[in-house]
């Protein structure tokens, strides 16, 4: 059902352009959460991955371009459309490549669920920012991460952001939020050993043979700024480094998880 925006304050237009991220999530009634899959290529990976449409939004353009498709395989939905100027003036930025689908959100799965059969996950502790977010999913999809567990204080990996610069990768890699306080027990029952990414003096290097053998990794990545909680590093199996040059101390932590991936996957 094509409909022509002729008013910027329709509510059902608000999903887009006015509920904050934390309204989207609606943590009181989270069967009823909404999060917004932007470009054509994200939205198919939604799709793929069984998240349920709810609009589209899309530069009118794109009717018979390149959301065709896309716009076929969600039925019978509201489909808002205008000229790009006009929906640039709605959403308050410019749409990459100039659509977005209000999709529910899926169930969250269960740590168990995530850890089943994997030999690699990365651990995020407190990763606050949906950029970094968004970028570690990407170098987990295509650096051989089985799965990804987040600290409850980490960004949603579902914040509009965070899907976007994953480019539909978290609808790709099998995710779940890891209590804080008894996660690396539980992992350690699962069989993982566990590999604190921290610039500490009795770290091994990334490179190290011993750590290739290991049979499950789990790689734990800290907080923007401070790193790892000292607790967090002392329980961990590993106290691990990325050797670095030119006097450089330290590596942005979406940076150093593709490091850390792509070393350390290599033993998948």
């Amino acid at each position: 059902m094509i409909i022509e925006i002729t008013d910027f304050g329709d509510s059902q237009l608000d999903v887009y352009a006015r509920l904050s991220e934390g309204q989207l999530l609606n943590r009181h009634e989270p069967e009823k959460g909404l999060f917004i899959a932007e470009s054509p290529k994200v939205i198919e990976r939604a799709l793929d991955a069984g998240c349920v449409p709810v609009s589209i939004l899309l530069e009118k353009k794109h009717i018979e371009g390149q959301g065709k498709e896309i716009i076929m395989r969600c039925g019978e939905i509201p489909v808002y459309t205008a000229e790009f100027d006009v929906l640039t003036q709605l959403t308050g930025f410019k749409l990459t490549r100039g659509m977005l689908c209000a999709m529910r959100r899926p169930g969250v799965k269960k740590v168990s669920e995530v850890c089943a059969g994997a030999r690699r996950i990365a651990v995020l502790e407190n990763v606050m920012n949906p950029t970094n977010v968004g970028a570690i999913f990407r170098s987990a999809a295509a650096l051989n991460m089985d799965g990804i567990l987040l600290t409850p204080a980490s960004s949603n990996p579902l914040y509009r952001r965070a899907i976007r610069v994953s480019m539909g990768t978290v609808f790709q890699i099998p995710w779940a939020f890891l209590d804080e306080e008894s996660g690396l027990a539980e992992l350690h029952e699962m069989g993982f050993t566990t590999v604190a990414m921290a610039l500490k003096k009795d770290s091994v290097s990334i490179d190290s043979p011993q750590l290739m053998q290991e049979e499950k990794l789990a790689i734990v990545l800290g907080t923007e700024g401070d790193g790892l909680a000292p607790d967090t590093i002392a329980g961990c199996d590993y106290t691990v480094r990325i050797p670095m040059s030119h006097g450089v101390d330290s590596l942005n932590v979406a940076a150093a998880s593709a490091v850390a991936f792509w070393q350390l996957g290599q033993g998948h």
